[in-house]
């Protein structure tokens, strides 16, 4: 059980590590390769794109002893989750963005999910 909570946070976190790394190098010219788009759009895709990198490497200090933090990973989800909340807003308000982004949009509402994982397995661990 904790194996297999290890190994889907670590395949899960790649994600947002990738998406972290390309909006810190890319920017809004990701969207936008032509520009067109506001410099302080730019400034603040990057600047959300590093925090997105250190929720990540909050989650890969956490994986080893998953079992240990709870609140961690709980402030991590939280992130996650209200983060999709803001894209679902964007998507009920301004429209649908790129495919990815929505497959984004369901993994980050899902996200309450790894932890009621991880509370079955700090329990499990708690009684062994």
């Amino acid at each position: 059980m904790k194996l297999g909570l290890q190994i889907g946070l670590g395949i899960l976190s790649l994600i947002p590590l990738l998406f972290s790394v390309m909006g810190v190098i890319t920017g809004a010219s990701y969207f936008m390769p032509d520009g067109g788009y506001p410099e302080a759009l730019d400034n603040q895709l990057r600047y959300l794109s590093a925090i997105y990198l250190l929720v990540t490497l909050l989650l890969w200090w956490a994986i080893p002893n998953i079992e240990k933090h709870g609140t961690m990973l709980a402030f991590i989800c939280a992130a996650i989750f209200f983060g999709g909340v803001a894209r679902l807003i964007s998507h009920m308000t301004i429209g649908p963005g790129q495919p990815e982004q929505f497959a984004g949009m369901i993994l980050e509402l899902a996200s309450p999910i790894f932890l009621i994982w991880q509370r079955l397995v700090a329990r499990k661990a708690t009684a062994a």
